[in-house]
């Protein structure tokens, strides 16, 4: 399979109602990273990720993976996923579906469900799993349809601590299993435990493009050090 990557992003805006939510943003993303999009509440963390996944249309700028059928080997992941009315096994199975898979659809599904831990809920309406659960499955579900590239926007920001470090486990399983990883938090904690790459947005500018360890170890910017320190950036 050729891959989709490297994307390159060149000047990338978003402009709505006069407002300009993503300014002159540029990045290259590489395969096999797991890029952290980090920075407080409002900084267009989530706006730039559906940029990047094609949900939006850029308003100003450029984005180009390395292969035209890009969308077809990505997925995305949302802060509140969306079950359908039917059980854990049936959700996989209507996205593998939709997506056109081949060959043995239900054996892929059980498969994924294995892998993020809900083998034993299978047959369980997925609306009636808990927060927690419901984030697994969705994983689950973008993992069946093997994705070079998942997007996961705030995937734990509703989650207690138990729940939290479920989907991370499996967020780092997905990414050993061959997925680029690019997730949204603002939760700094998470970006030191899953980011090898880290981007710094403030007030829709991208502020540092680096490894995740240089910029917690010494930033470049006074916001992104204000931001480690916990101080609240406006």
């Amino acid at each position: 399979m050729t891959s989709i990557l490297p994307l390159s992003v060149r000047d990338l805006g978003f402009t709505i109602a006069g407002h300009e939510v993503i300014q002159g943003v540029s990045l290259d993303l590489a395969a096999g990273s797991r890029t952290v999009v980090l920075g407080p509440n409002g900084a267009g963390k989530s706006v730039l990720l559906r940029l990047l996944h094609g949900l939006l249309q850029p308003t100003g700028g450029t984005l180009r993976w390395a292969a035209a059928d890009a969308r077809r080997h990505q997925a995305m992941v949302f802060q509140r996923p969306v079950m359908l009315r039917r059980s854990a096994l049936a959700n996989i199975r209507f996205a593998l579906d939709v997506a056109g898979a081949k060959g043995e659809t239900d054996a892929r599904a059980r498969l994924a469900l294995d892998r993020v831990g809900l083998g034993p809920l299978a047959e369980r309406p997925a609306r009636v799993l808990s927060g927690g659960e419901q984030q697994r499955l969705a994983l689950a579900r973008a993992w069946a349809l093997q994705p070079q590239v998942l997007f996961l926007d705030e995937p734990t920001a509703s989650l207690d601590p138990a729940a939290t470090r479920a989907v991370e486990d499996v967020i780092v399983a997905m990414h050993q299993a061959g997925a680029t990883i690019v997730m949204t938090t603002h939760d700094i904690g998470q970006a030191r435990r899953l980011a090898t790459d880290l981007l710094f947005l403030h007030q829709g500018r991208l502020i540092e493009a680096t490894p995740a360890e240089a910029f917690f170890a010494q930033p470049r910017s006074a916001e992104a050090a204000a931001f480690i320190r916990g101080e609240l950036l406006w």
